[in-house]
């Protein structure tokens, strides 16, 4: 395989921590575009379930569908960043659970 490939012999690779995803660890799919803002049949991404509950507890969906519509985007984000870096030091099965939702609450 080439360098840059987002499979491992260990299983794809979450593309916000960089970690493998063995098969028996929780992952999800993220849309890039949020279905509801237009993502429907747009592009996903496999990512560690983990990761994938931490960018919808940070971003709202109009922020995910207007500035974070990409791996890049997301990464770059501060908190984000912080997250990918901290989880990125653990084991590919590690599984926490991610605190309640810190972007505020629309009522």
């Amino acid at each position: 395989m080439a360098t840059g490939d987002a499979t491992r012999a260990e299983g794809p690779v979450c593309p916000l921590c960089g970690r493998a995803i063995p098969p028996h660890v929780p992952q999800s799919l993220h849309h890039l575009v949020p279905k509801l803002r237009g993502g429907k049949g747009g592009p996903v991404v496999l990512l560690h379930h983990i990761c994938h509950r931490e960018i919808h507890a940070t971003l709202s969906e109009s922020d995910l569908a207007r500035h974070y519509n990409t791996i890049e985007a997301l990464r770059a984000h501060p908190r984000l960043a912080k997250f990918a870096a901290w989880v990125a030091a653990r084991p590919p099965e590690f599984i926490s659970k991610v605190p309640g939702a810190r972007r505020r609450a629309r009522r």
